[in-house]
């Protein structure tokens, strides 16, 4: 254990994840820390992650920010939820919405009842029942905590938004509220001969740059947990098996949508990130199947309007640090590992490392049993979201490249094939303490991608057939009546401007 209280915290990087982690300890620590952030502007970020899920909402609140003022400064539009297409099979789609479907009851999710309906005749899709799913259609939001004259919850959203965009707004939110900013990129690193632990960065311009926990937000490049500490990166590949991804910004669609697409191609799969002045365009990838000219050709023949950019190739490995945090380096955003964007998950990541990093700050001292509760608790984060992206791959019914086929035949961790089969076997799905997704993700995912149950749950046998076909009429009507009672979303947009 070293004693030293901690007083000064030295952030290496910018970009996002650099100022989402200064913002944060500024916030809550600014009167027990000096923080510092060392960038270069002669180094670029990598910037993909423009797309967010619901959580993205706390963490503004948690800074004050005003939401008119972070969509105008972002460029922001919203996200009701993810739509993919062909994945389950070419021509198929489905999405994943935020928020809850339909109107539980004790012990027993609503999907259970639409399964009974199903099995009755009932041709409705799950997605008639979900608030989100319904505005999304029809392109339409509003900020509606509940549904009017009902006790059924009403719109859960997240944001779309221009990274580097955010990035600079959290800046000046940052220097704002006493983050030292230095310019300058690290030659050397000065560490203790007796700890192991780093005492000062060493800039190009001769600046020495002392710290008591440094945070390591260097990207891909890790610059201190592994060029210096040297922990090692343990790879995911064998079940996410994409390995590249190219970029590239486009013209704004004719509508600016309210939600993201994935569209899955032959290799890989194409995201698609509507913002205000423009549309976010990638293709993850597997580089073992498509060339980079092969991917360039399918990206910019499937754009929504005139590139604005020529593509920029980003390689990757999946996986994670087998330490997040070792000695008095804390490793965040991609320096702690990577999964791809399926499911809009590397800004959030970003936001629960840097929470957790302030839950578990050490006082008096760095100690292991901190160390090593931040760790497990990251290893279980990111297994929980892997698994749930992997499903998405297991769970295809394509066959029609050997990229699919091998997706649909490879084994996967055993805590995601013992969910798939409970899930096939009875309907029955329980979400782990620790997983990020609720039942109702779960759920969307799972049966979007054709996997069926065979049962339902015997409380969805409590109403008569009578009562059950007026219980699902009845919530159509609501939601129908609460989404049209909604404006567009491009005049909901134009409105905050």
């Amino acid at each position: 254990m070293n004693q030293k209280i901690i007083k000064r915290l030295v952030i290496l990087g910018g970009g996002t994840a650099g100022w989402m982690t200064a913002a944060l300890l500024a916030r809550s620590m600014r009167n027990t820390l000096d923080i510092v952030l060392v960038e270069s502007d002669q180094i670029g970020t990598v910037g993909v992650g423009e797309a967010t899920i619901p959580p993205i909402q706390s963490f503004n609140r948690a800074l004050g920010l005003d939401e008119r003022e972070f969509l105008r400064a972002t460029k922001g539009t919203v996200k009701l939820g993810i739509q993919f297409e062909n994945w389950s099979r070419r021509g198929a789609s489905y999405m994943h919405a935020f928020g809850s479907i339909g109107k539980d009851f004790p012990f027993c999710d609503f999907y259970n009842y639409w399964l009974r309906a199903r099995s009755q005749g009932d041709t409705s899709s799950l997605w008639d029942y979900s608030l989100n799913y319904q505005a999304a259609l029809q392109n339409r939001f509003a900020p509606l905590a509940k549904i009017p004259n009902t006790n059924l919850p009403g719109v859960s959203y997240a944001y779309h938004f221009d990274a580097g965009l955010y990035a600079k707004f959290l800046r000046r939110y940052c220097e704002t509220n006493g983050v030292e900013r230095i310019e300058g990129k690290v030659s050397d690193v000065l560490r203790n001969s007796e700890s192991g632990f780093i005492e000062a960065l060493q800039l190009e311009n001769g600046t020495q740059v002392n710290g008591d926990l440094f945070v390591d937000c260097s990207g891909f490049a890790a610059l201190l947990i592994e060029k210096v500490m040297g922990v090692e990166y343990e790879p995911w590949s064998k079940w996410l098996p994409c390995n590249r991804a190219m970029a590239v910004p486009s013209q704004s669609a004719q509508r600016i949508v309210p939600y993201t697409r994935s569209i899955a191609h032959a290799c890989g799969w194409q995201w698609q990130i509507p913002l205000q002045h423009r549309t976010g365009n990638g293709l993850v990838f597997s580089g073992d199947h498509w060339s980079d000219e092969q991917a360039r050709e399918v990206l910019l023949a499937n754009l929504p309007g005139e590139p604005l950019a020529e593509p920029r190739t980003i390689p990757f490995k999946t996986g994670h640090r087998r330490e997040q945090w070792c000695k008095n380096v804390v490793s965040l955003g991609l320096a702690s590992g990577f999964l791809e964007p399926l499911e809009s998950t590397s800004i959030h990541l970003v936001q629960s490392a840097a929470t957790r990093l302030i839950k578990c700050f050490p006082h008096r001292g760095i100690r292991d049993e901190e160390i090593a509760e931040f760790n497990r608790q990251s290893r279980v984060e990111m297994e929980r979201i892997r698994d749930f992206i992997i499903l998405h791959y297991k769970a295809n019914q394509r066959r029609d490249s050997d990229f699919w086929k091998s997706c649909e035949e490879m084994a996967v961790p055993e805590s995601l094939q013992e969910k798939i089969e409970l899930f096939r076997a009875t309907g029955k799905l329980f979400r782990d303490f620790d997983d990020l997704f609720t039942e109702v993700a779960w759920q969307q995912v799972l049966l979007g991608q054709e996997v069926w149950p065979q049962d339902y749950h015997p409380n969805a046998d409590g109403l008569s057939e009578v009562q059950l076909a007026e219980f699902m009429q009845s919530l159509k009507t609501i939601f129908q009546g609460a989404v049209g009672n909604m404006p567009e979303h491009e005049r909901y947009l134009a409105q905050q401007a």
